[in-house]
């Protein structure tokens, strides 16, 4: 299987989400999570309201039923994964599916995009939650 066809298969289990569709389903209670390194979201800024979790630590935090899971996080959670530009957002929310997460998905186009579209963005550097 080539690395295209392994995302190809990620994506299949996902419902993505456009820019403006994540934002409404944020406001809607959808949780944003940031994977994307400290440097990238330092020089580029963050969504505000997003949770910062680099991809290193994510099923760890996001695992519903695990006791070092974040307290924002239940097996029914929306939860939109976001890196640079949607690519290892869709494999990582297709993993969170298989942890327990149902509802995971990631945003098209990932931050750039959301910055592209002149959505919400503040100013970076937030430490990731270990």
């Amino acid at each position: 299987m080539t690395v295209d066809e392994f995302l190809d298969d990620a994506r299949a289990e996902l419902d993505r989400l456009e820019p403006e569709k994540a934002l409404a389903a944020q406001r809607d209670g959808a949780l944003i999570v940031d994977i994307r390194p400290h440097v990238n979201r330092a020089e580029e800024g963050e969504i505000p309201g997003a949770l910062p979790i680099e991809r290193i630590h994510l099923e760890w935090r996001l695992d519903p039923t695990g006791s070092h899971r974040v307290p924002e996080v239940r097996p029914d959670s929306r939860v939109i994964v976001v890196c640079n530009e949607g690519y290892a957002s869709s494999l990582a929310a297709r993993d969170l599916h298989r942890i327990g997460l149902p509802g995971a998905t990631d945003l098209v186009g990932g931050f750039r995009a959301w910055r592209a579209a002149g959505l919400p963005v503040q100013p970076g550097g937030s430490p990731a939650i270990p």
